[in-house]
């Protein structure tokens, strides 16, 4: 689950530097019957604002009111949630760094001495994650002892375990 807003990477026209923070404020400007809106970023090198293009020249009347007052409100849910939307990020070109982002939450560590376990992976958000780091996080092992489990077929899963996974998953590990 994440644990606050990721870094944004985007070169910082004022200092070079290729990080940015994202804070949840937004800026919305409006003129005549059209609305821009853009959510502010601020370099973590010299401070610089940075501003990524949420809304361009929308008719106010198509803007959802909900939308518009979560932006007026500067809600960090809606921050995640556009820093999370490839549409915005492809229009930005910007990426995601979620390095330190985001906790592992276990449940417990009682079921781990048993011979078979099922494992159930569930995304709080869309993090893009390596199933290796998790599972090995999870399990108290180093990740290239979970690497030789898969090697072995004593860790086996319907999904590829190498890369990187956002979505849903299970895996089941035999002794």
């Amino acid at each position: 689950m994440p644990t606050c807003l990721p870094t944004v990477l985007r070169r910082c026209h004022a200092c070079a530097s290729e990080r940015f923070r994202a804070n949840g404020k937004f800026r919305v400007n409006a003129n005549h019957k059209l609305l821009d809106a853009w959510l502010l970023v601020l370099c973590t090198g010299c401070g610089d604002t940075a501003k990524l293009a949420v809304l361009e020249r929308m008719n106010v009347r198509s803007v959802r009111p909900g939308l518009l007052d979560r932006m007026h409100d500067n809600d960090p849910g809606l921050a995640a949630e556009l820093l999370q939307d490839p549409v915005v990020r492809r229009r930005n070109r910007i990426a995601l760094d979620w390095d330190d982002a985001w906790r592992l939450d276990t449940g417990g560590s009682d079921h781990l001495d048993r011979e078979v376990i099922d494992v159930s992976v569930r995304f709080a958000a869309r993090i893009p994650v390596r199933p290796v780091r998790l599972i090995a996080e999870g399990l108290g092992l180093s990740r290239a002892e979970v690497g030789r489990l898969i090697a072995e077929g004593k860790l086996v899963s319907a999904v590829r375990l190498s890369g990187r996974l956002s979505g849903d998953f299970t895996f089941t590990r035999k002794r």
